[in-house]
């Protein structure tokens, strides 16, 4: 098992949630986040005077898929959250030894 973890801009999270649901992810956990990569922040005036806002608001998407899903996952959240510009986000994965659903007790594969 894998989790895979994307930052991606507010804006793109419904299209990348959709089109995870259609390929048949059944979980996510969704953060609102704030950070920075190479844009770094941004200038913006508010009641007439400039303000440097250091870090920009992001969405977080965690997902624990099987292994054999992983890439067909992580090109759906790349595909669906790429605008070509700057600040896209980024893919993490990471592996995951095993999962415990609580209410049965499964394990592995099965709680997820």
């Amino acid at each position: 098992m894998k989790k895979i973890e994307a930052i991606i801009k507010p804006y793109k999270l419904e299209e990348v949630k959709e089109a995870l649901v259609l390929a048949g992810i059944q979980g996510m956990t969704i953060l609102e986040v704030k950070g920075f990569g190479r844009q770094k922040g941004h200038k913006e005036i508010y009641r007439g005077t400039e303000l440097e806002v250091l870090f920009i608001p992001k969405i977080k998407i965690e997902v624990v898929v099987p292994d054999n899903l992983v890439d067909k996952v992580v090109e759906i959240i790349r595909q669906k959250s790429n605008t070509g510009n700057i600040g896209d986000g980024k893919i993490f994965i990471i592996p995951v030894d095993n999962a415990v659903r609580i209410r049965t007790n499964e394990r592995g594969d099965q709680a997820i």
